[in-house]
């Protein structure tokens, strides 16, 4: 009995995760199914459960509705300058804490450390504030230079480094004449590429869902991500729910395409500075 068990646990938790994932992946099932369908169709009973031929007309109802387009291009263009300033700052400041002595170095990592605590919405006021005194109100790089170096980024950085790039290393290109910038471009950071990778991919997905940033900054519907462009089509009486779907599948196959391609690649990051 104990080898007939032994032989069943596993498919039984095959079983348990195959139908989580199902009940994961249902929602954007008929968010991609909705999207194919027109209002009505969407609301009747049954609903629909397979693909439709209004994709199109989805479409054509939301370039009209908002600018679409560019509202996508701007999501795009932020997240990209979000996740390549994120990827420079807290690289070097995560390889400044983990090689480096210096005073106060414990204090201040905590003081980083600290600011994961702070929830989200404390920072509305205040950002909105400064963004205003900057003249950046309305404008994509209140959405991307102010969270540049994440403490969450910097804890990455320093826990890799401190695990995968010996001292030695770093010392012996110092005795060749090499300069601190030269040491971290040419030595470190090729080094903290799994780091980087799943540090870029968290940043990317986190930016392109960026809700809360755009909201208070953006003005503009022109603007605005596609978060809140999609979300100024609901309204009370008359929303286009085709058109809603249209536009939030087209906003979810970036971010499905890339966490495929890089999903290897986030685990291995993850992964690489839990032990030395």
């Amino acid at each position: 009995m104990k080898f007939e068990a032994d032989r069943l646990a596993p498919w039984a938790a095959y079983c348990v995760v195959g139908v989580g994932t199902l009940v994961m992946l249902l929602p954007f099932y008929f968010m991609f199914v909705f999207a194919t369908h027109s209002r009505t169709e969407i609301f009747s009973l049954p609903p629909p459960m397979f693909f439709g031929d209004d994709f199109f007309n989805n479409l054509k109802i939301l370039t009209d509705r908002m600018p679409f387009w560019r509202n996508l291009g701007w999501s795009l263009y932020v997240a990209i300058a979000s996740t390549v300033l994120t990827l420079m700052f807290c690289a070097m400041g995560g390889y400044a804490f983990a090689l480096f002595e210096f005073r106060f170095k414990n204090a201040l990592f905590g003081l980083v450390m600290g600011t994961m605590l702070l929830p989200s919405f404390m920072n509305m006021i205040p950002t909105f504030m400064i963004m205003d005194v900057l003249g950046w109100i309305d404008q994509p790089r209140a959405l991307y230079i102010p969270g540049a170096a994440s403490a969450f980024g910097i804890f990455l950085m320093r826990q890799f480094v401190g695990s995968s790039i010996p001292k030695d290393l770093i010392e012996a290109a110092r005795m060749d004449g090499c300069s601190e910038f030269g040491i971290f471009w040419r030595i470190v950071l090729p080094l903290l590429k799994p780091a980087l990778g799943t540090l870029g991919l968290i940043t990317f997905i986190a930016s392109w869902n960026n809700f809360i940033g755009p909201l208070v900054v953006m003005r503009s519907p022109e603007m605005y991500t596609l978060p809140l462009a999609l979300r100024s089509l609901q309204s009370p009486v008359n929303t286009e729910w085709g058109a809603l779907m249209t536009g939030s599948a087209i906003a979810t196959l970036p971010l499905v395409v890339l966490f495929v391609l890089s999903s290897r690649q986030l685990i291995s990051g993850l992964t690489a500075g839990a032990v030395k």
